[in-house]
């Protein structure tokens, strides 16, 4: 298993830096949300909350910084849409975790099943 200090491309480690930095605002996390719906203005993404048109841009841009979303262009109209990749190497970045972490609860569940009997006359 590498870790973020081993790893050979540290644009790996830039680029997972800026998904987990977009990701720790709810804002952004409720906008990724959205766009996962389907595409969307910044009009549309906006309504739900209570704050301006720059500054809901303001989080477009840290999203977009992160390749969690793409803006594009028809007419009049600049849908949002969300690109999923980013979050595809977070979730492999966290299932290493989860890996370890399962080893650990299985350890401790034969633990406690070694300690029941002992216990169990």
């Amino acid at each position: 298993m590498t870790d973020d200090r081993t790893m050979t491309d540290n644009s790996e480690a830039d680029d997972l830096s800026r998904t987990f930095a977009a990701l720790a605002d709810p804002t952004r996390r409720a906008i990724l949300a959205r766009l996962a719906e389907g595409e969307a203005s910044v009009t549309e993404l906006a309504e739900p909350f209570a704050m301006s048109l720059p500054a809901i841009s303001k989080h477009l841009k840290v999203l977009e910084r992160a390749g969690l979303i793409t803006r594009g262009q028809h007419a009049q109209w600049r849908p949002c849409r969300l690109e999923a990749a980013p979050l595809g190497a977070a979730t492999d970045w966290l299932d290493r975790y989860r890996k370890f972490w399962d080893a650990r609860f299985d350890r401790l569940d034969e633990h406690l099943r070694r300690t029941q009997q002992k216990d169990t006359p």
